[in-house]
């Protein structure tokens, strides 16, 4: 039976929870694919999958700030409306919540920000956003289901 390693290429259901609930959970869909090692998962979570084996089902607890970091304050920015015109749809309305990708500067990949508010005492038109990870500084809750391990 094979075990995980770095650079197995593994198909699995999992699950990652904060103390609100669940950030995301493929246990009721299909089930994910990802090469270990190749930075898809947090090193965190990565470490507790190195010496499962294949059909092995887990949970483990990681404690705050280990799975995703500490909460940044330098993290949240405020942006231009101008510029997410630039990036996106000028007619997008945001609310706090909102969830939007942006390009990486090369344009070869995007990270994503949660909106925290619209507007402010200097500009209408600036949008904060939170660029750290949901589950920053929280304690988090993983769970895994090995289906195959190659």
């Amino acid at each position: 039976m094979s075990t995980v390693q770095t650079g197995s290429f593994l198909t699995l259901h999992y699950r990652l929870a904060g103390p609100q609930g669940d950030i995301i959970n493929t246990f009721d869909g299909k089930p994910a694919t990802l090469s270990l090692g190749t930075g898809e998962l947090s090193p965190a979570v990565e470490q507790r999958l190195i010496g499962l084996a294949e059909g092995a089902h887990a949970t483990f607890q990681i404690p705050a700030g280990e799975a995703f970091g500490e909460r940044n304050p330098e993290m949240q920015q405020w942006v231009a409306r101008r510029l997410l015109n630039e990036l996106g749809d000028p007619d997008e309305q945001y609310k706090p919540g909102d969830v939007v990708q942006f390009p990486t500067p090369d344009g070869l990949g995007s990270y994503a920000g949660a909106v925290q508010q619209v507007g402010n005492a200097e500009s209408a038109d600036a949008v904060l956003f939170d660029f750290n990870h949901p589950l920053a500084g929280q304690p988090v809750t993983f769970e895994v289901q090995l289906i195959g391990v190659l």
